[in-house]
């Protein structure tokens, strides 16, 4: 154990006072790191241009994102006015009519024109409402549906098949399209057998 112990602390102090020459391994090892802190310099140059290209995508992606909700926004509102200008387009010829006859010379024009002249007015309102998509919920003698009616008052049912029917309408509702606009307010008969 001796000899081996000693024979290796001699190629130790041999080593140690031998000068390495120039162009060896160790020399080679010590200028790799060298290089590689240097061309670690140029992979940080890399991933700070990187860093910069998906910052830049990403401003560029985020202002593309915030000009499109502002451009849906703007689009949603001129739908919603072209709308509304087509529904007031057909309404026009009805306030035309209601203007002639809001102006005629009362003394002039007996009372029965005058009815006739409003229902004239009410027809054309209703027509030109019906085209848009209106619908008059007018629930005489259906059963009680109170997704579509308000019921104000209640009275006795003659027969159990009368109870939660309605008796009288005292104003009619309005759909427009799926949505309720107004319940039509209604009498409920109800069944006390």
């Amino acid at each position: 154990m001796t000899e081996r112990s000693d024979s290796r602390n001699d190629s130790a102090a041999d080593l140690a006072g031998a000068e390495i020459p120039r162009g060896t391994d160790e020399q080679s090892d010590v200028a790799g790191s060298d290089d590689e802190t240097q061309s670690g310099g140029d992979g940080r140059g890399t991933a700070e241009r990187d860093l910069a290209e998906q910052r830049d995508k990403y401003l560029r992606l985020a202002a593309e994102y915030d000009n499109f909700r502002k451009r849906a926004m703007r689009e949603r509102n001129e739908a919603g006015q072209r709308g509304q200008a087509d529904l007031v387009k057909q309404l026009v010829d009805a306030l035309d009519d209601l203007a002639r006859f809001a102006h005629v010379d009362p003394a002039t024009v007996d009372a029965a024109t005058v009815v006739q002249g409003a229902d004239m007015v009410e027809k054309k309102l209703l027509k030109a409402l019906t085209a848009a998509g209106l619908t008059i919920v007018n629930p005489l003698d259906e059963p009680f549906d109170p997704s579509l009616h308000e019921a104000v008052a209640t009275e006795p049912a003659l027969s159990r098949e009368d109870d939660h029917m309605i008796a009288r309408v005292f104003q009619p509702g309005y759909k427009f399209g799926t949505q309720l606009l107004r319940p039509a307010r209604v009498v409920v008969k109800q069944w006390n057998g």
